[in-house]
């Protein structure tokens, strides 16, 4: 969100040092920019302009009807009912359909008892329409006023379980294979500090998932100053009114335990942590962190294989902003926008800051460029929360959806309900798409969380939404598909099963096509489909191309793609533990 500057001009500092100069020394400079490859790239392969924001909201014709409640009606005006909530993409019973999940969020009585309220959970009927089946399922907890899911297969037996962040102690749902969920033990114990994103990857190499817990900061009712426009007039404070929490790393052991490592693995205490990614980031085999923080530096975790981590955010220059300050960040996501085989970070912020694209200069170094290709052109008006980077239209080039909404409810520079973006990049610079008058995108939101994934098996990405004390949305993609793309799902079998941290190229074309990875956490306090979905260049029926996968185990494993298939099931080579596999396993499905 943002530094208590919400009812206050603009301030901009400037260190000694602005994160761009944090370079190497001459002898191990980062690669050149191949400005040349990406010009060539575009003359290749021209983008082809499109018309208006194809997505359409059909979350009520589906069946979903869930919406996320914040307790704001009691008047108390907590810096809690800021968050928000988030959704997610599961395939919980395995039936090949992504069915949904939405927190629920809570209340705050007149005595100040802050109650939960339970999950949703929707079930696909085939794509075509969703039923809730949270009771069933198991799901119908109201205990903890919650925020975010992180959803991974953390005991590698092909169903995906389930963690619930929130205000009290995170829920962990335990998925039985049987359309069911059973509480189990919370990874960070019964540590009730206010936690909100969270992210599962296997950071020590041993094949199990690991949990990176965010926490935001330390309010609650003893510690609940009053804030406001006037003696009068209250409203939720800023988060410099507090002080930040200490983020977690609970170690799986393997046998469906944790072991809380936050103090071994070298976890600075002083972020206010609300986004997370988990991904390889200096593209040396293991799975880096990067923390979005509310006011103060983003953290970059270098990994170092073995789960010691160091922190450089300063350093590789994914700390601040290009005027040196550190900005209210909430949203996070993965992308190689200009093509060049190299991870870049996408970050979103609050009013008056830009949001930052980090490119990927190469060794762990970043560059702020969010000038350079268009980003500020959108100005400073939002505030960015839920946000998804793909290839929404199959053109070749990355887009970028953001959700957006006010924190306060009297702001004083922005609209408290505001649009949804829809980002275009052309090769050249990212230019906000056009909504049709009336369509979700032309209509002011209070949005939070964001998911992205294929619910109606078209092919192509769709997107969940989830408001604050509104329904959520279901926006089906109808943009016209340039080129031919499928959906990859990559399944572990020395590595963790969920393949996180496992990268993906295209082999062959004319032209140089994104590389993609398999991610933890993103976005805004949800979860995203975990299947890549991989364009393929030149025109549909052209040449066959061959995808190479390097898994998190160090195997490297090339597989042609033929047919005319929507989606792909690559599974590791290489030993196959009887407990991690299906029978038939071993290659591409």
């Amino acid at each position: 969100m943002s530094r208590s500057r919400w009812s206050a001009g603009m301030v901009f500092g400037l260190l000694a040092c602005l994160p761009g100069c944090a370079r190497p020394p001459a002898a191990v400079a980062p690669p050149p920019t191949r400005d040349a490859e990406r010009s060539e790239a575009r003359a290749i392969e021209p983008h082809v302009a499109g018309g208006g924001i194809e997505f359409v909201d059909r979350a009520a014709d589906l069946g979903i009807a869930a919406t996320y409640r914040s307790g704001g009606e009691s008047e108390h005006c907590t810096i809690l009912e800021s968050l928000g909530g988030g959704v997610g993409w599961i395939d919980f019973d395995r039936d090949g359909w992504l069915d949904l999940i939405a927190t629920g969020g809570g209340a705050i009585g007149a005595d100040e008892a802050i109650v939960g309220r339970p999950c949703s959970l929707f079930r696909s009927q085939a794509g075509r329409a969703f039923h809730p089946v949270a009771t069933e399922a198991g799901l119908a907890s109201d205990t903890l006023y919650s925020h975010g899911v992180a959803i991974g297969d953390h005991d590698n037996d092909g169903f995906q379980d389930l963690l619930v962040t929130g205000y009290g102690v995170p829920q962990f749902w335990r998925n039985m294979g049987d359309g069911t969920f059973v509480a189990a033990p919370s990874p960070a114990g019964e540590d009730a500090r206010w936690s909100s994103s969270a992210g599962w990857a296997d950071l020590n190499g041993d094949g199990v998932l690991d949990l990176y817990l965010t926490r935001y900061v330390n309010w609650s009712f003893e510690n609940h100053p009053r804030c406001g426009p006037s003696a009068t007039v209250r409203d939720i404070c800023p988060p410099r009114s507090f002080e930040g929490l200490a983020d977690a790393v609970c170690l799986g052991n393997g046998d469906g335990t944790f072991t809380d490592a936050s103090a071994a693995v070298g976890l600075r205490s002083d972020g206010k942590g609300l986004g997370v990614l988990l991904a390889d980031l200096d593209i040396d085999g293991d799975v880096d962190i990067y923390v979005a923080n509310d006011t103060t530096d983003n953290f970059f975790y270098v990994n170092d294989g073995h789960a010691r981590l160091t922190e450089s955010g300063l350093v590789s220059g994914t700390a601040l902003d290009d005027q040196g300050v550190p900005n209210g960040s909430m949203g996070i996501d993965l992308c190689d926008f200009n093509r060049d085989g190299l991870p870049d970070v996408w970050v979103t912020n609050f009013e008056r800051e830009w949001f930052a694209l980090y490119r990927n200069e190469g060794r762990g170094y970043f560059l702020h460029v969010s000038r350079r290709y268009g980003i500020t052109d959108i100005g400073g008006l939002f505030v960015g929360f839920g946000t998804a980077c793909d290839d929404f239209d199959a053109d070749g080039w990355v887009d970028i959806v953001v959700t957006d909404g006010h924190v306060i409810k009297y702001p004083d520079a922005s609209p408290l309900f505001q649009e949804p973006l829809f980002l275009r990049f052309d090769g050249d610079r990212f230019r906000r798409g056009h909504a049709r008058p009336g369509s979700y995108f032309a209509t002011p939101q209070m949005g939070r969380g964001l998911a992205s994934g294929d619910f109606d098996g078209d092919g192509d990405l769709d997107v969940a939404i989830s408001h604050v004390e509104a329904p959520v949305a279901v926006l089906e993609n109808r943009f016209p598909q340039f080129r031919r793309s499928i959906l990859v799902q990559l399944v572990g079998t020395v590595s963790n099963r969920d393949a996180v941290g496992a990268r993906v190229e295209i082999i062959g074309g004319e032209a140089p096509s994104a590389a993609l990875q398999v991610i933890g956490g993103g976005s805004y306090l949800s979860h995203s489909d975990r299947r890549l979905h991989v364009v393929l260049p030149g025109a549909a029926g052209g040449t066959p191309h061959r995808l190479r996968i390097r898994w998190p185990s160090g195997v490297v494993q090339e597989v042609e793609v033929t047919g005319s298939e929507r989606e792909m099931r690559i599974v590791e080579a290489g030993a196959v533990p009887a407990d991690a596999a299906d029978p038939g396993e071993g290659g591409a499905t």
